[in-house]
């Protein structure tokens, strides 16, 4: 199988890339060259950049040989998914499937765990924010269908995590649950949360190019039904620590993993199941990250993710809060 990554250099596309090679299709990566040099030793590069339209390598690939299944994970919105597609267009139309990496964010929330929600109103928009990255993707996702037809597949993650993470949001419940001790929640414990293990992606994607399977999935995790006050409590037990969530009234701006929307942590990930999405134990994804973090020195996570450590103390020390 000759498979072409848009992308698979950072975080979910170099999962999707390792399932691959590991399945035994030949690669062929499209980027700026930029990041990940180093990765994938024997694996073909071919330059380019989405943002600017600078798709000429692609063709001239897609020309030499056609590619039996093309992966799109660096498609955010519309223009970049069209730039691609006229791209395979110019080179004859040389795809034979287009495996499109979309997210849960096409859904609207409809209040029933368990059933899909609307898909958001298409909008093309060329900057994302919170309000604009699920109609974008939404927008990516009907250009891909009308292109291919029964040959687009549509894998729609939840929440990804696992090793090479760097957005940071995995990392504070961990090293708050190294920590130990209590941590501040400005939500209720028993919120779902659904964490999927990059490694369990990589595995689908890798199995829908294989079996040339069509449809939209929706790839969540992780094996068991998880809440918030289990993830800081299996994270504390791989730590070989005692952590407990206190919650409190303040709520910031942005806080790992809390959500309003608990049906959106309901979805149901046996159609993925059954065609190839892989349940890692979420114990072993933990550890997975854990070793990850400090063979990278334990980097500073960014501002504004979670709570300072003078603000949680403070709320911790206000004193209303419930009683453990």
């Amino acid at each position: 199988m000759r498979a072409l990554v848009l992308g698979g250099t950072a975080f979910v596309g170099r999962a999707i890339v390792d399932a691959l090679v590991r399945d035994g299709a030949e690669v062929t990566l499209f980027g700026r060259g930029r990041t990940g040099r180093e990765l994938f030793p024997g694996v073909r590069r071919l330059v380019g950049d989405r943002d600017t339209g600078a798709y000429a390598a692609l063709t001239a690939a897609a020309r030499e040989r056609p590619f039996d299944v093309v992966v799109d994970v660096s498609g955010y919105v519309p223009r970049q998914v069209r730039g691609a597609l006229a791209a395979l267009d110019e080179a004859g139309g040389h795809a034979g499937r287009y495996v499109f990496v979309s997210t849960q964010a096409v859904y609207e929330s409809d209040g029933h765990p368990r059933r899909k929600a609307p898909r958001r109103d298409v909008d093309d928009v060329a900057r994302l924010d919170n309000s604009t990255y699920g109609p974008a993707k939404v927008a990516c996702e009907d250009a891909v269908t009308a292109r291919f037809g029964e040959r687009a597949t549509l894998v729609r993650p939840g929440q990804v995590v696992g090793p090479h993470d760097t957005s940071g949001a995995f990392l504070y419940w961990l090293r708050h649950a190294e920590r130990g001790g209590p941590t501040a929640l400005p939500g209720d414990p028993a919120q779902p949360v659904q964490l999927l293990d990059a490694r369990d992606l990589g595995r689908l994607v890798a199995a829908l190019a294989r079996r040339d399977l069509g449809g939209a999935f929706d790839a969540v995790g992780p094996a068991e039904p998880l809440t918030l006050a289990g993830l800081l409590a299996q994270c504390a037990r791989v730590a070989g620590t005692e952590a407990w969530l206190v919650p409190v009234a303040d709520r910031p701006a942005y806080f790992p993993f809390v959500r309003d929307d608990w049906a959106g942590q309901r979805r149901d990930p046996g159609p993925a199941r059954a065609v190839g999405l892989t349940a890692t134990p979420f114990a072993e994804t933990v550890a997975a990250v854990r070793d990850w973090d400090a063979g990278h020195g334990r980097p500073v996570l960014e501002a504004g993710l979670g709570y300072t450590a003078e603000r949680e103390a403070e709320l911790l020390a206000a004193g209303n809060t419930p009683a453990r």
